[in-house]
């Protein structure tokens, strides 16, 4: 049995990958012909997609990701973002979706690709240059639960990222908008600023690490 061959980066680092599942072979972000080139090596038994390309060059397109789904022999699971796009267009077709992203797609509570898309540094650890739609609206999410903005703030920041393309869309091109629009909101809007410097969470990264999981020990759960 070959190791599992996930693609991955920049939901969750290689570094991290490797101390929570270190027998795995972690490859960077798919892009278009990776998959298709898996499902012609016979070696190859596990594969778990996370994370693709989105703006630096095509991802896997649903018919080469089938594939690989439809090989005998093979497990493919997805998650946390392009993963999880894949895994709700394949899954009658025995790709494994995995996690918190991937229900939200699969429910149709989220549908648009830019929900998940991201641009991120080329090599090293694959470090983000954009936020991800998803984590924002987690962050505002978990910033409303603990009373640290309004239902309304959290809702006007939320509609205000969403309108910027998303290889802009981080805090602080986010907030400044915000500010511009709604000055009104400006103490919630400088408590969310402050709140998100040391208490930002990641539902992509999340998923990604019950994909790992799943590959490790056996369970979804």
């Amino acid at each position: 049995m070959g190791k599992p061959v996930i693609f991955l980066g920049p939901s969750l680092g290689h570094d991290k990958a490797r101390k929570i599942f270190p027998d795995a072979e972690y490859l960077p972000p798919a892009k278009k012909g990776d998959l298709l080139r898996l499902a012609t090596d016979t070696a190859v038994n596990k594969v778990g997609l996370v994370d693709g390309v989105f703006l630096q060059d095509y991802p896997p397109t649903p018919i080469e990701v089938y594939q690989l789904a439809r090989k005998e022999g093979v497990i493919l699971a997805g998650a946390a973002s392009l993963g999880a796009l894949r895994a709700v267009e394949l899954e009658k077709f025995g790709m494994v979706g995995i996690g918190r992203v991937f229900e939200l797609y699969k429910s149709g509570r989220i549908n648009a690709d830019d929900e998940v898309a991201v641009t991120f540094a080329q090599g090293g650890d694959y470090e983000l240059q954009s936020e991800a739609m998803i984590d924002i609206r987690y962050n505002l999410f978990l910033a409303k639960k603990r009373g640290v903005i309004s239902n309304n703030t959290k809702r006007a920041i939320a509609a205000v990222a969403k309108e910027i393309y998303f290889p802009h869309r981080n805090y602080a091109n986010i907030l400044e908008e915000s500010r511009g629009l709604h000055g009104e909101l400006e103490g919630e809007i400088t408590a969310f600023q402050d709140y998100i410097v040391s208490n930002r969470k990641s539902l992509k990264e999340n998923d990604a690490v019950r994909l790992l999981k799943y590959f490790r020990d056996g369970s979804t759960n």
